[in-house]
């Protein structure tokens, strides 16, 4: 069944009133009143998000066009609020594409409610649940970073590279370091302090797709940089150095030599330039509340190294995710790019690379897009794809290249988040986002296991992910955001999923929880976090799960924990900030798309930069792993085109 564009309409706007009903307001304050009293449909939201879908990816709007479907069958533009509430649960228990949409909704309902702004930067929500905004206070000096702006139809280079990122940085600046002439294509803006207000809604224009991909399914979110400076501009600042016992199984699956003292010296050259310490790591009430659960049920913590400088303001650092503004994150804007355009190279910010360009089996350049239209062709012998793990491979098919395995090996690190709900104020969007981690669970279930870390609130987050069971519910809910303590265990997956072309040429994400193993993993990482939250002294505790799963004080603590046993794979809900292995590096064309220092195997001249390269996933935040690794290959690229390789003499 095919609405007309009004059906549509009407449906998708009594969607966002279920999820977002003018409710009786308790006799109160005014600004309570009006966080009961007003809806979507009066605060505008039930006109902005429908107009808003045809920018999301082609699998959600098909979905979302399957649940407008379902529920007109069902007259619910015409059935009261309880019916509707009903309805839409049982559309999300009947299909996981109708539950993708419902999700879909659901969070852009909430991300409006608690995260849209007006012209001050401020919510008339955040007083009523607590939450202050971003913190206050004047920002660095913006980075002198040059950026071109290209009005040329053609550029001449000896290496393109493509992102700019953890990888692409590292190798720009050492083949423009070499002598050789170097362009950097980022599809993201070019932004800095000046720009940071830290403001979520208007920082979701430096993550891919707004912050909002989800994997066709919808039980995985994405959560990747695209904007200049790629991830490394907007993550948590975590640096751990690659496992040993990763190095050695990646050294005999085809990177050679990655088990030695020389990947030691790419690893000390990366630690370095990031300036990694833990002098300037401080805990937050929320990483201390984790600490108090962890000692309780026996397990210790390490202080987190991260890449900051010692002019760091922990009471300023809540909003790291939406860029730094005192520039103390050692982010690539300023190391590795820096030094790239010190050496000379051309960067080009919002610009998309479209295809490897190919003549007689070798590089040549890129073509890509420019705003308004506009096209840029770098030709350069030696290409670097280094777009991340979900618009690397994505480049490379639209190009043909790569081989068999392109897209495929995706691992993603998934984070399985529990929240506990404590008596006294925890403000988790304050203070250092990640300051401490537990290495204790790394090997539980049958070799692989999970890291504990803390992790930020975000209100929109948290509002929009938050399990749904009624309208009222839900809004009372969040005003207890102030006293969430939020913790995730980020899991060293066994399994993979894929990245493909959607049916508008654009990457999309198959992902589910359909490896045993993984599993077992997801399972005990929310046994053991709801465990600490219990022994800190939750007061309530709940999961990402789509059904509300929850544990108050006074109820069976073990039948809980029964209760997560007994959810069925599809209940599961989890986020990645790591994207790797899409384009992995090894020895078997048939089972990797790169050698092991990077260069395709069908293809002369294309390098992997980024991780996708990775063999599989390291199983700690993998920062410090792709730039030691993008090192290894830049040495291998310089080598390549010195010698005529690259250039195809």
């Amino acid at each position: 069944m095919r609405l007309d564009d009004e059906t549509f309409r009407q449906v998708l706007s009594a969607v966002c009133d279920t999820l977002l009903p003018a409710l009786d307001a308790p006799d109160t304050d005014t600004a309570t009143s009006d966080y009961y009293g007003r809806g979507a449909h009066e605060r505008g939201l039930d006109e902005t998000t429908p107009a808003a879908i045809p920018g999301l990816a082609h699998h959600v709007r098909e979905a979302i066009g399957e649940l407008a479907a379902f529920l007109a069958e069902r007259n619910f533009t015409r059935a009261t609020l309880e019916r509707r509430t009903e309805l839409l649960h049982v559309a999300a228990a009947e299909d996981m594409r109708l539950r993708l949409a419902v999700r879909q909704l659901k969070g852009m309902v909430f991300a409006g409610f608690v995260g849209a702004v007006d012209e001050s930067g401020t919510n008339p929500t955040w007083p009523v649940v607590g939450y202050p905004g971003p913190p206050s206070g004047p920002a660095s000096v913006s980075t002198a970073l040059p950026v071109v702006v290209r009005h040329e139809e053609t550029l001449h280079a000896d290496v393109c590279v493509v992102g700019s990122g953890a990888g692409g940085a590292v190798i720009a600046a050492r083949a423009a370091q070499a002598g050789l002439s170097v362009v950097v294509l980022e599809a993201g803006p070019h932004r800095d302090e000046a720009d940071f207000d830290q403001i979520d809604a208007h920082a979701s224009e430096m993550y891919l797709r707004g912050g909002s991909l989800w994997s066709d399914n919808g039980q995985m979110g994405v959560l990747a940089g695209s904007v200049l400076g790629g991830g490394t501009l907007i993550n948590s600042m975590v640096c751990l150095r690659t496992p040993m016992a990763i190095r050695e199984q990646w050294a005999k699956e085809g990177l050679e030599g990655l088990d030695g003292p020389e990947f030691d010296r790419h690893l000390d050259t990366v630690w370095q330039r990031l300036d990694v310490n833990t002098e300037a790591t401080v805990y937050n009430a929320n990483t201390r509340a984790m600490i108090t659960g962890l000692a309780a049920c026996g397990y210790a913590h390490e202080r987190l190294p991260r890449n900051s400088s010692a002019e760091d303001d922990p009471t300023r650092c809540g909003s790291c995710n939406a860029g730094c503004r005192l520039g103390c994150k050692r982010s690539t804007l300023h190391t590795y790019l820096q030094d790239a355009a010190d050496a000379g190279a051309r960067i080009v910010a919002e610009c998309r690379a479209d295809r490897v360009l190919i003549e007689d089996g070798r590089a040549v350049g890129v073509a890509a897009s420019l705003g308004g239209g506009a096209e840029l062709v770098v030709r350069a012998p030696a290409v670097v794809v280094a777009a991340g793990g979900i618009e690397s491979p994505a480049l490379l098919l639209r190009s043909g290249i790569g081989g068999p395995a392109v897209g495929r090996n995706l691992r993603l690190h998934p984070a399985w988040i529990v929240t506990g709900v404590y008596d006294q104020p925890i403000q988790a969007w304050s203070g250092q986002i990640q300051s401490a981690v537990s290495f204790d669970l790394t090997h539980c279930e049958s070799g692989t296991g999970f890291l504990v870390e803390s992790l930020a609130l975000n209100p929109l987050t948290w509002a929009g992910q938050s399990p749904f069971t009624d309208a009222r519910s839900h809004r009372d809910r969040l005003r207890d955001l102030p006293y969430f303590a939020t913790w995730h265990g980020v899991s060293h997956d066994h399994g993979s999923g894929q990245v493909y072309l959607d049916a508008d040429g654009q990457a999309a994400v198959r992902w589910a929880l359909d490896d045993e193993i993984d599993r077992r993993v997801a399972l005990r990482a929310h046994l053991e976090l709801a465990r600490m939250h219990h022994a800190a002294g939750a007061n309530e505790i709940f999961t990402f799960h789509w059904s509300d799963l929850r544990w108050r004080r006074g109820e069976d603590f073990d039948g809980y924990l029964d209760e997560l046993r007994a959810a069925p794979a599809d209940d599961y809900t989890a986020f990645s900030a790591h994207q790797m292995g899409s384009c992995r590096m090894g020895a078997s064309p048939e089972a990797s798309v790169a050698d092991g220092h990077g260069q395709l195997h069908d293809v002369r001249g294309v390098w992997i930069g980024d991780a996708s390269a990775l063999p599989s996933a390291p199983g700690v935040n993998p920062m410090i792993t792709i730039m030691a690794l993008a090192e290894r290959t830049a040495l291998a690229l310089v080598e390549a085109a010195r010698s005529g390789v690259a250039a195809g003499r």
